[in-house]
């Protein structure tokens, strides 16, 4: 099926996150026609989902519905499709949705596809660690962190139940120290009086990275202050320890004399590293563009593809001056690349090179911690935890958004509830639930409860 082409200027949009999305916002009232691809029905605001992952938040919440937020834009389509292929020589874009293949035609291309989680070339690990990038992701990592509570309080065998009571986050990164502050939190306060055979409050977690430091990129001072922070959690942080192996009943990691120590555990959550989108090979196949060690394209200082003026890439998806991969470059990469499209139509100068405009950056630990870096201002604490609350409620999509998201942090963070503990069979029991076969791996159980 070939997309309907219109007489105006045509801009394809390939991608629905933060870059996609202020991109065609951007666009407005331009003398053009959008039409946005992506394979999600969703716009996902990703730094909330360890929430979604952790039962304080719902999956709505962090990610409304792509038509329901340009439903008021006649100018834009959207349509849903995994990309493919881009043809660069006819500006022909091809995506699958289903069994239909659907070409679009361009005349100004956005690439805003994102990134996925990284093995490091081990993806032999996914099937066992769980990372942390999609909606998919943070519910199959909400029903393995339920369930093990579950199982813990089935098993009668002491060595499967502190399997089931340890939960190992590799990477120490905003993502890994969110997640591991959070399941602490769900272990220590939310589920405490919740079981009658198992103490959750003598959960293990233990959070893992390669580096010699949490939260590198906030500085040592506030990095050496959410190490503490997460110990007086009661987490364990393991610097300076590489994994190398990961089964469905731990991790092996070693550290820089060669030592291994093994890990048992039956819940990793994989926090350490992206890869571009394999869109961005298509791209550098075709137009000689470079690409660094994850996989990102190497564009010009305007953010487009060498030799091809009218494809923009940002992102996740690109790098430039090593800019960092946050929301906020995509954001304003995609306004960027918004308003030169609009430049060119009213033949107007082009714009200068692109220049990232450093906000912050901002991670929260548990309730009440956080830090925060602005500009030269490093600092940590409850003023960097509302701070935190303010940023991410302003850049949460819709107004209904916005007050449950707020109901449900007073719930979960003024008290200990947790308004997302549902999970399906699915992912709670893993791909053979309601299939009638055994789960793989299933404790160990008594005959009779007590």
């Amino acid at each position: 099926m070939s997309a309907s082409m219109s007489p105006r200027h045509h801009v394809v949009i390939i991608g629905s996150g933060f870059g996609g999305l202020f991109a065609a916002k951007r666009l407005k009232r331009a003398d053009v026609d959008v039409t946005v691809i992506s394979r999600t029905t969703h716009h996902l605001f990703q730094p909330l989902l360890y929430q979604v992952a952790t039962g304080i938040l719902s999956e709505g919440e962090v990610a409304p519905a792509t038509r329901e937020i340009l439903r008021r834009r006649k100018d834009i389509r959207v349509i849903l499709g995994e990309v493919t292929d881009i043809d660069l020589a006819t500006h022909i874009v091809t995506s699958v949705a289903g069994e239909g293949t659907t070409t679009t035609h361009y005349d100004s291309l956005i690439v805003a596809a994102g990134a996925t989680t990284s093995y490091f070339g081990h993806d032999e690990f996914e099937g066992h660690a769980t990372g942390l990038k999609s909606i998919d992701d943070a519910l199959e990592l909400r029903g393995r962190i339920l369930s093990a509570f579950e199982f813990a309080e089935l098993t009668e065998d002491e060595h499967e139940r502190d399997e089931w009571l340890t939960f190992a986050v590799v990477g120490a990164g905003a993502t890994g120290v969110e997640m591991a502050g959070q399941i602490s939190e769900l272990a220590r306060r939310t589920l405490v009086k919740d079981y009658r055979r198992i103490d959750t409050r003598q959960t293990r977690i233990v959070l893992i990275d390669a580096l010699d430091d949490v939260l590198g990129t906030f500085g040592t001072k506030l990095s050496a202050g959410a190490a503490k922070q997460l110990q007086m959690l009661g987490i364990e942080v393991w610097l300076n320890e590489r994994v190398v192996g990961v089964d469905d009943r731990g991790l092996t990691v070693e550290d820089q004399s060669g030592k291994r120590t093994r890990v048992p555990t039956r819940t990793i959550v994989w926090a350490a590293g992206v890869q571009a989108s394999g869109l961005a090979r298509t791209l550098a196949a075709q137009s000689g563009a470079e690409l660094d060690r994850s996989g990102r394209v190497k564009v010009r200082p305007d953010v487009t593809l060498p030799g091809h003026p009218e494809v923009f890439v940002i992102g996740d998806m690109m790098t430039l001056n090593d800019l960092p991969g946050v929301a906020q470059v995509a954001i304003q990469q995609g306004k960027y690349a918004a308003d030169e499209i609009r430049r060119r139509l009213d033949r107007k100068p082009d714009l200068p090179p692109f220049k990232y405009f450093d906000k912050g950056s901002m991670a929260t630990i548990s309730r009440f911690r956080a830090v925060a870096s602005i500009g030269p201002l490093r600092f940590g604490g409850f003023a960097a935890w509302v701070l935190w609350l303010v940023v991410h409620i302003m850049y949460l999509v819709g107004f209904k958004n916005r007050v449950t998201t707020v109901f449900h942090w007073a719930v979960s963070f003024l008290g200990r509830g947790r308004a997302q503990r549902a999970t399906t069979q699915h992912h709670l029991l893993g791909p053979h639930a309601g299939q009638g076969l055994q789960v793989p791996d299933a404790p160990t159980a008594s005959k009779t409860s007590h």
